[in-house]
């Protein structure tokens, strides 16, 4: 009886392991922008890594692409038309499917990146509408409307979110009074919890999940103040407020931009919020329900290029000054910049790769102290517009979309 229920406990255990739900997401694995690579070349040639393929046509847009283990999926404007790609990993588009209007005013595009799981798909536009599609043809599962659903706020640049799975929930930031911020069935669409917030407008923000043994907390940005909310209940836990903006100056496009994912650590809450209070460093209590100030750093304020921890050292591009900069986790304090100009990280096999405004991506190395060296660089030279778009990697392959042309690049070691 003794073996029996032994076997029947590794068995279940097995099963489970087998069965874990893979979501994949903007900036990968907890969106901390580290993907799990190996063995990547550790300089590249003088014209940069081999481009394995590139696709043209994929419309407007500076959302990242979504990498699966058999497709890539992305989304763009086609005559101001928000739509989705399933590209297979040759490059060749395999399908796209209209999903409703795109934003077309103030950087016209797409913004988010689409979030894939099991069987789903769930995607945002700029409109601020999100969309439940079918992984195998993109039909629509379910959709809500931004402004019919949830009395909406527009921000000044369009709606950027990635949507965000925790279980069977997803979660959206509308704005507003009402349903400022919304937690879903995500196989249904139905409304399972809404809070008020501060009754802004919403800030940009990805969104990001803090999981303890306690409960699970959603964190997100609106307008002036980061907020962390419990996923279960939508009771709103805790807020940090953005204070650099006077309250008789706020208004859309002053102080409310805040894209950059916070990251959660060993029981600190990290982020940049360029716009916003900059470098900042927090205690999150045992239970998730309180929050108190370590540190900030008014040089660390990037505010659309992600940052990255990697051990006791944080790496992200400033924006008061064109600069690629790292700062220790524990004190605060600068280590080390770089003049790279204003872009976008992300790292893996300890490396990082930046991805500059002005078209340049870097592979640059760090040691223990934080101090960074760029070892290769190279230009984008396909697509059009801004240089926004985050880099993504999987399977050694570097994946960089600009404008209507998602790229790809051998990363791998051959040797």
């Amino acid at each position: 009886m003794k073996n029996l229920l032994i076997l029947s406990a590794i068995f279940l255990l097995f099963s489970c392991s087998q069965n874990k739900t893979e979501i994949y997401q903007w900036r990968g694995e907890d969106r901390k922008g580290i993907f799990d690579e190996q063995n990547l070349l550790k300089e590249w040639p003088e014209a940069g890594p081999e481009e394995l393929w590139y696709v043209e046509g994929i419309g407007d847009g500076y959302g990242s692409p979504t990498i699966t283990d058999n497709e890539i999926f992305i989304t763009g404007a086609i005559d101001s038309t928000a739509t989705l790609f399933c590209i297979d990993l040759n490059g060749e588009v395999k399908w796209q499917i209209p999903f409703g209007k795109e934003w077309v005013t103030s950087y016209p595009g797409s913004r988010s990146q689409p979030t894939v799981v099991d069987d789903l798909i769930y995607v945002g536009s700029g409109m601020g509408n999100l969309f439940c599609l079918n992984r195998s043809n993109g039909a629509v599962v379910w959709e809500k409307r931004f402004v019919e659903d949830f009395n909406g706020i527009y921000p000044r640049f369009g709606h950027s979110e990635a949507p965000l799975i925790d279980g069977d929930k997803v979660f959206w930031t509308p704005g507003g009074k009402e349903y400022n911020v919304v937690g879903l069935n995500r196989f249904t669409g139905e409304l399972l919890w809404n809070n008020p917030g501060h009754g802004e407008r919403s800030g940009y923000n990805p969104g990001t999940l803090i999981k303890l043994p306690t409960r699970h907390i959603f964190v997100t940005f609106s307008a002036y103040n980061m907020m962390g909310l419990d996923t279960e209940t939508g009771e709103l836990l805790w807020t940090h407020a953005q204070d650099n903006v006077p309250l008789d100056k706020r208004q859309p496009g002053m102080g409310d931009t805040h894209s950059n994912c916070i990251i959660y650590d060993n029981g600190y809450i990290y982020y940049a919020a360029g716009d916003g209070n900059s470098g900042v460093k927090l205690q999150l209590s045992e239970d998730g329900t309180k929050i108190s100030e370590v540190w900030r750093n008014t040089g660390f304020d990037s505010y659309m290029g992600g940052i990255v921890k990697i051990d006791d050292h944080l790496y992200g591009s400033a924006t008061s000054k064109k600069f690629f900069r790292s700062i220790n986790a524990t004190s605060g304090e600068l280590s080390d910049s770089l003049k790279l100009g204003w872009g976008a990280v992300v790292a893996a096999d300890d490396l990082l790769y930046y991805y500059g405004q002005n078209g340049t991506l870097s592979l640059v190395n760090f040691d223990d102290a934080g101090k960074m060296n760029q070892i290769s660089e190279f230009k984008i030279t396909r697509g059009a517009k801004e240089h926004f778009s985050h880099p993504v990697i999987k399977n050694g392959i570097l994946y960089q979309r600009h404008g209507q042309v998602l790229m790809a690049f051998d990363i791998k070691n051959k040797n």
